[in-house]
């Protein structure tokens, strides 16, 4: 198994409709407990844990005694309501009993999409994880469309590990891991034990949709393998019924099929920022901060900028001009540019006196920030 999911200190666990809800069979409280030991495991070894659970539409169906997946759109949102107060319910109870805080955080693509929106969610999980509380995550089946046609929690979860800057994505599932073919019509199929997430070949050797109770198949995690490389994170697909799986794993032992991400997580970030062509405005910054930030590699503070140029949005990458006029880093701005304006030259601790209200500290966090 690679180091990286040894060392990871951040991990993103996805489980499937079909553990979850025991094939359908609602909801497995048990296989639930079980999940929520190994995590409370990982949480006392100083890892932080996001859980992206699939399985309120397969409990809805359940509660209301229907046997089949309905195809109108307004029964599928009821049957994710009804299913989505017994999914919280069980893992509030079930992280209760080993004193662990949980929250219910409903997401859609859409929310990831627009760039405030985005940000929010992100500053919410990373002060949940800051807090030690496990964040639930599902997609909101009640008020979206298409993604319930069409989408899948295997994206999602690899949408939240891009938004976290996760190190690790495990998508816990009832197959043991990727086969070179379908191992229920090819008994040569064999095990794919490591690759690299965004290998075409990877995309060919998955089948298509898995179970009735689910939406995706071995394709959909093959393909959010891909997607949550983009920021650096390898990916596990493992079978979420093997004993103690995530402990294991972050122990360093090799379970179901690993796909490598090329590039460590910070290091993804930090070329896209450098890469980032179009920026949205300028800040201008004294001698301090300009040492600050190239000596240091420190955030930058409202009180080491002296102007600020350009309109920008909260999230808009921005350069950051030495007081000899040299671009010497840019990075994602915690403040719009009239925000900016108004806290610049002040310290941290006067932005609430001056805004009202106070997202970050930093005008630019270091995490969110890469010296050219």
């Amino acid at each position: 198994m690679s180091p990286r999911v040894a060392e990871a200190r951040r991990f993103v666990v996805k489980v499937g409709s079909a553990l979850v809800t025991n094939e359908g069979a609602g909801l497995d409280r048990a296989a639930i407990g079980r999940w929520a030991s190994q995590i409370a495991s990982l949480k006392g070894a100083g890892r932080e844990v996001v859980v992206v659970s699939s399985g309120a539409i397969a409990e809805g169906m359940q509660r209301l005694g229907w046997a089949r997946r309905p195809q109108a759109m307004h029964e599928l949102q009821a049957a994710a309501a009804v299913g989505q107060m017994g999914l919280a319910q069980v893992y509030e109870s079930c992280f209760a009993e080993l004193g662990l805080h949980t929250a219910q955080v409903l997401l859609t693509h859409a929310d990831l999409a627009d760039r405030q929106r985005y940000l929010n969610a992100r500053s919410t999980l990373r002060t949940l994880l800051a807090l030690g509380v496990v964040p639930v995550i599902n997609e909101n089946d009640t008020v979206v469309t298409d993604e319930i046609k069409f989408g899948d929690n295997d994206t999602l979860a690899a949408l939240v590990t891009n938004l976290i800057e996760a190190d690790v994505l495990v998508i816990l599932t009832d197959q043991p891991g990727l086969y070179t073919s379908d191992p229920r019509a090819d008994p040569a199929a064999t095990l794919v034990a490591e690759g690299r997430a965004g290998d075409p070949a990877l995309e060919a050797m998955a089948g298509g949709a898995g179970s009735a109770i689910g939406r995706g198949g071995m394709i959909t995690k093959v393909l959010a393998a891909k997607r949550a490389a983009r920021s650096g994170a390898s990916t596990v697909i493992a079978s979420g019924r093997e004993p103690d799986v995530l402990t294991r794993l972050a122990a360093g032992e090799a379970i179901g099929t690993l796909l490598v991400a090329d590039t460590a997580p910070l290091a993804a970030r930090k070329q896209w920022l450098a890469d980032h062509v179009q920026v949205s405005g300028r800040l201008h910054v004294d001698a301090g901060a300009a040492r600050a930030l190239v000596r240091d590699g420190k955030s930058l503070l409202p009180i080491g900028v002296r102007s600020v140029e350009g309109e920008f949005e909260r999230g808009a990458v921005v350069s950051c001009i030495s007081p000899e006029g040299r671009e010497i880093a840019r990075g994602l701005a915690n403040y719009s540019a009239a925000e900016s304006r108004r806290i610049l030259g002040r310290p941290s601790s006067e932005i609430e006196a001056t805004l009202g209200y106070v997202d970050e500290p930093e005008l630019i966090h270091r995490d969110n920030l890469v010296v050219l």
